[in-house]
């Protein structure tokens, strides 16, 4: 992905003040070169404000550029207000699958042995979202009925963008959808895993039914694994899976679009967490978070340069968990600036050495 242009998609609450601190990683005098951040306003005042249009015009800018970071926002309960960002972001980005990352904070005790990052690859459209649902009969011969569907495209690139993350990251793919039981419906995604596995042959492969996924789950997280999922599967799986790692503060999550070639086209990332209203405004907030979401970015861009500094920004914000800069919710006393304070401050020693070695 050719681009040094990343849109920043403001939000709520916590929510906005996390993502300002990204963006202070991600200035000049901390990566050393200039990204074009263009701003939109996604706050629940504003998309009041413009009836949703200012979303309309962050996902255009996300299909354009190619790159979107995005900070946790509000979405009112009232079914004639403004509904999910989300969900409009998701559509007109066209993202078909979400990425999200458990892995291990220094420091803070896993459990039940996940010490190596697990991804949860899902589904990002279709299956029980979105599904039509209806009634019929009463009392106690009252029916309920869903119709779902998913897609072989969407399968697919499930499946493929799957065996690239972990051939990449050198994990397993492991897990699955219920096809015994299911052979038409979520049988496709197997078929397609399958089909990925013969395309990838170096990638280990272990195929699971999604119960026996959850049940071998903890036996299996010490190695690094990628777990390909359908909507709802995967999004069960990731609330189990990022609270393994003691905190989902280490957490980012990444919608993806794809080219043709499954080679992603957009990109959308944020943190997994909310936007936290008992936090705002304490400085007290974690923002490793965001900072990892943004890190994310850099290294999808087909730059050396911006790949390095992703590669710094990820390695700083963990260092500095490690050598004890850490937030409250990590057991620490540091505040929300301060943390990323340190962040910035590794990432522009770790840039400046890597550049005298000649590895940037």
């Amino acid at each position: 992905m050719d681009t040094r242009t990343i849109a920043i998609l403001e939000g709520d609450e916590t929510g906005q003040e996390l993502l300002e601190e990204a963006v202070r990683v991600l200035a000049p005098d901390a990566i050393g070169f200039e990204l074009e951040l263009p701003r939109f306003d996604l706050s629940l005042e504003a998309r009041r404000r413009t009836g949703n249009q200012v979303v309309h015009e962050a996902a255009a800018a996300v299909r354009e550029h190619g790159l979107g970071l995005k900070a946790a926002t509000v979405t009112p309960e009232g079914k004639d207000d403004v509904g999910s960002p989300n969900r409009i972001l998701r559509e007109e980005i066209g993202g078909h699958v979400i990425v999200r990352t458990g892995r291990r904070i220094p420091g803070v005790v896993p459990i039940g042995g996940a010490f190596y990052p697990i991804s949860v690859v899902r589904m990002a459209v279709g299956d029980a979202y979105g599904a039509k649902e209806w009634r019929e009969g009463d009392g106690d011969e009252e029916v309920a009925f869903r119709t779902e569907r998913i897609e072989r495209r969407i399968c697919h690139a499930v499946a493929e963008f799957s065996f690239r993350h972990a051939e990449r990251t050198k994990a397993k793919v492991f897990g699955g959808p219920k096809y015994t039981v299911s052979p038409i419906y979520e049988g496709m995604l197997k078929e397609e895993m399958d089909a990925a596995a013969e395309r990838h042959p170096d990638v280990a492969y272990e195929p699971q039914l999604i119960d026996a996924t959850f049940a071998l789950l903890i036996g299996s997280a010490g190695e690094a694994l990628v777990i390909p999922a359908l909507n709802r599967d995967g999004d069960i799986l990731s609330d189990l899976v990022l609270p393994l790692f003691g905190s989902i503060a280490g957490s980012e999550s990444l919608l993806v679009a794809f080219n043709e070639d499954y080679t992603p086209r957009a990109l959308m990332a944020e943190a997994a967490h909310g936007t936290a209203p008992a936090l705002q405004g304490k400085n007290v907030a974690n923002p490793m978070a965001m900072i990892l979401a943004s890190a994310a970015l850099l290294s999808h861009i087909d730059d050396e340069e911006a790949r390095a500094a992703g590669r710094a920004i990820r390695e700083s914000a963990l260092e500095a968990v490690s050598a004890g800069t850490r937030t409250a919710d990590l057991g620490g006393h540091a505040s929300t600036t301060e943390f990323t304070d340190d962040v910035i401050a590794r990432v522009r020693s770790k840039l400046e050495v890597w550049a005298s070695l000649g590895n940037v």
